[in-house]
């Protein structure tokens, strides 16, 4: 049985990275200044050249060593390590606590629903008075 790796995919994590970071084919091919199409290509290849490589990197916020070395486990590893009710601490604790009261949302977003429909009603008996 062989225990050699595989190569770096490296068209491979350019899409995880981009799609990490939320942002489209489009969008990335608008900021490398080249189509969505070359860049569909350029994630489909297993090497891209380094010039081709920092400029992606670039528009990506990353380092052109972070996607050489891209691994989802350690994406995975990390998230769950800095999970705010993970055992280990490993960064900054983060609060992810609401700072409004959702229930005074609700009841504003309420009070506009029913401001619309009188808003309609008025609107309503002004259009039948005029005719």
């Amino acid at each position: 049985m062989s225990t050699a790796t595989k190569p770096k995919h490296i068209g491979r994590n350019i899409s995880r990275i981009r799609e990490l970071r939320g942002m489209k084919q489009e969008a990335l091919a608008i900021a490398i200044g080249v189509s969505q199409q070359y860049v569909s290509t350029i994630e489909g290849s297993e090497n891209v050249d380094d010039e081709r490589l920092n400029s992606i990197a670039e528009a990506l916020g990353v380092s052109a060593d972070a996607i050489k070395n891209y691994s989802d486990e350690v994406v995975l590893n990390n998230i769950q390590n800095n999970h705010e009710g993970s055992v280990i601490h490993s960064g900054p604790t983060v609060n992810h606590n609401c700072n409004f009261n959702p229930l005074d949302k609700v009841v504003e977003l309420y009070e506009r629903l029913v401001q619309a429909e009188k808003d309609k009603v008025e609107y309503l008996e002004r259009l039948l008075k005029g005719k």
